[in-house]
């Protein structure tokens, strides 16, 4: 059968161009009616038409730490050259990490540079029709990436790569790659083409099973050992309105301390600690109270935004026990309580709330403030106040600030947890309200199970929380630590500190946290190696993480003037772009001198390739042993043991659990060619003993009433 070929007609008016939404990184996945964005806009054009010939992702979970790269190659089936503007949205917690182009046959990898001084470099090459390439931020949830020319009937390849913390909750991880977003619907953005998406996971801890909610049948899961699996989806033909999710199970929650760090000889070393809490948290038994703030504003109208709430705020109320109460409040412009009080969560309660909420359409525009206050008056001062709001964020700047002082003056018993849906969200925002009030913020897709997310929502919640959390390390110099004041510690949610060290050796860690009021105090011990050239993505996520934060102080205070110098510092040394800093591929070395550019990232991407190609071997090993035991042994001799690299050593699961805390930490330097970066194994429970802790000052209560 013959190919069809997907075509995007182009935009003639530039500002139409530009006014179009995220783009979707993808081609094809499942039939229907197009409700997403498949477009390669030319702009400033005249009409024609572009083809995209192929589009290759690849995944690499490791440590944490998911690596996208996405690969595609365009084909301007015109006569003529354009310039071509290609918009996509930002995954959540992503760093762009890399923009490269293919020019005369060779890959140019670009550079970052203050974004002024990018657009005007760009500017200069398209007067004399060169090959430059630029990739900006547009915002907090949209890039656009420029390529001019592309010749008549010519080929283009390009490259994003990005980084991201993968979402881990419990004894599950979730990948999600956003593909569901608004666009314009006039376009027909079907396509025929192949879309691929390959993925390697590799895990300590061992993996139980594997699945994608949003494809359950797209999928094909290889299962090569406890701990590396791949999933593979490729489809031709269909539409691009679904996100692709991806979850697995872990034999057990990623309970302890894990630490792993990344250090070339000569300079300061990077690190990388997560904090988890798991299942051995004493249940609490006293019930709670939810104030469920949904968000019908006409922004959620768009991407199917108003039923996904509708579905999450249903399958959240369903998961509430009988000796919890809860409200829900719609908003726009005012808020709309659905009862005026705190009600049981019975059955009768939870159908008028369903009734309810099946009522709502989505008008108006976005003022959560007045909700927030409301929300607010349902507080008792012997009982904790969970507000949950479930919005897109997409509030009126003027009213940010509002809001900020608003999550200052809640009452000592509110927390705040901010749930964003869909891709289209305004994640800096929610996350800044809820880390301020001391929550969470979550981000739920529209391929993800609802009622799986609202069953660990609660178990957060329905165990003690550590709070006041302080990390002491003695041994090395440890600093520049990202955050700098570290949020709560809820079960089965990690708390991730990224920082800096000099010196080397065994350290001491010493955590101090406050539980149900009273101190806490543990200490594990850590190794700081002097040389670990296999996880530089940590340098990255260092850097991205500070620029983060250094944004959302400023925007505290409803000014970035103070901290713009810095934020574009951090982006051109490692490689970062922000809304203030771009990359720019131009067409060989010599032009980078001429403008006395120096390859910063291109020296950054040899050192990140080689560390995954080391990897790569490493989980080649693990899969060719996987299948060696297949078909006739004799037809096909084994290569000699000294011919592979031996595999690396898995720690198992223990039987019993130790008296000592979880330390994992990444395995010191060995040489490349056996090396396999597995950055953390399980030992043992982190907060070891918590449960029992609590069920003795419980009884060390009963037996003396007085006891504090």
């Amino acid at each position: 059968m013959k190919r069809k070929r997907k075509s995007v007609r182009f935009i003639q008016n530039p500002l139409q161009a530009i006014a179009i939404a995220a783009l979707l990184l993808g081609l094809a996945l499942l039939s229907g009616t197009a409700q997403a964005a498949g477009l390669l806009i030319a702009d400033g054009g005249f009409g024609g038409v572009l083809e995209i010939k192929e589009h290759a992702v690849h995944v690499t979970i490791n440590n944490g730490i998911a690596v996208t790269r996405i690969t595609q190659i365009f084909k301007n089936t015109e006569n003529r050259q354009v310039e071509a503007l290609y918009t996509f949205p930002v995954p959540k917690g992503a760093s762009v990490s890399n923009f490269s182009m293919w020019i005369n046959g060779k890959e140019m990898i670009g550079e970052v540079l203050e974004k002024k001084r990018a657009r005007e470099i760009y500017n200069s090459y398209k007067r004399t029709r060169r090959d430059p390439g630029l990739l900006e931020q547009v915002d907090y949830k949209r890039f656009e990436m420029r390529i001019f020319p592309i010749n008549a009937d010519a080929e283009q390849k390009v490259q994003l790569v990005y980084y991201q913390e993968l979402d881990i909750d419990h004894d599950r991880a979730t990948y999600v790659y956003p593909l569901a977003t608004v666009t314009r619907q006039d376009v027909d953005t079907r396509a025929t083409g192949k879309f691929a998406i390959n993925m390697d996971i590799r895990s300590a801890v061992p993996i139980t099973e594997m699945e994608s909610p949003s494809h359950p049948d797209g999928f094909v899961i290889a299962d090569h050992s406890n701990n590396y699996k791949q999933a593979s989806l490729e489809n031709a033909g269909g539409s691009l309105a679904d996100d692709v999710v991806v979850t697995y199970g872990l034999s057990r929650p990623q309970t302890g301390i894990d630490l792993i760090t990344t250090r070339e000889p000569g300079e300061d070393g990077y690190f990388y600690l997560t904090l988890t809490a798991g299942k051995e948290l004493a249940t609490l038994e006293n019930g709670m109270d939810y104030v469920f703030v949904l968000d019908i504003s006409g922004s959620m109208a768009h991407d199917g935004k108003l039923a996904l709430s509708r579905n999450s705020v249903e399958a959240f109320v369903d998961a509430l026990g009988p000796e919890d109460r809860f409200e829900i409040m719609t908003f726009n412009v005012n808020p709309n309580p659905l009862f005026g009080a705190l009600r049981p969560a019975n059955s009768a309660i939870k159908t008028q709330a369903q009734s309810f909420m099946q009522s709502q359409r989505a008008r108006g525009g976005t003022v959560l403030a007045p909700a927030m206050q409301t929300a607010y008056k349902y507080g008792e001062t012997d009982r904790t106040l969970n507000v949950v709001i479930l919005s897109d964020g997409m509030t009126e700047q003027k009213e940010r600030q509002t809001l900020m002082e608003l999550i200052q003056s809640r009452p000592r018993f509110a927390r705040v947890f901010c749930i964003g849906i869909g891709n289209e969200v305004n994640r800096p925002l929610l996350e800044q309200m809820a880390t301020d009030s001391g929550g969470l913020a979550a981000f739920i897709s529209h391929g993800d199970n609802f009622k799986r997310q609202a069953q660990a929502f609660r178990r957060k919640l329905t165990r003690p929380v550590a709070t006041n959390l302080k990390i002491d390390i003695d041994g090395v110099r440890v600093f520049d630590v990202e955050p700098a004041v570290l949020p709560n510690l809820y079960h089965g949610s990690p708390v991730r500190v990224y920082g800096r060290y000099s010196g080397s050796g065994d350290a001491k860690l010493t955590l101090n946290a406050d539980i149900q009021g009273q101190a806490y105090q543990q200490s594990a011990a850590l190794r700081f190696p002097r040389k670990d050239p296999g996880n530089p993505e940590i340098e990255r996520m260092w850097a991205w993480k500070r620029v983060d934060r250094l944004l959302k102080q400023a925007d505290r205070s409803g000014d970035r003037t103070q901290v713009l110098d810095r934020v574009i510092a951090l982006g051109e040394k490692y490689s970062i772009v922000t809304e203030y800093t771009s990359f720019l591929v131009l067409e060989n070395d010599a032009e980078y001198q001429r403008w006395k550019i120096e390859r910063r990232n291109a020296q950054r991407i040899d050192r990140d390739r080689q560390a995954q190609a080391d990897r790569q071997r490493q989980l080649d090993i693990i899969r060719n042993k996987a299948v060696s035991d297949l078909g006739p042994q004799a037809a096909v001799p084994l290569p000699s043991r000294r011919a592979v690299n031996k595999p690396p050593t898995i720690n198992k699961v223990p039987a019993t659990q130790t008296s000592q805390p979880t330390v994992r930490t990444h395995p010191q330097s060995r040489p490349q060619s056996s090396d396999f970066n597995l950055g953390s194994g399980p030992v043992g429970p982190l907060f070891v003993g918590w449960a029992y802790w609590l069920a003795r000052r419980k009884k060390n209560r009963q037996n003396n009433p007085k006891t504090n």
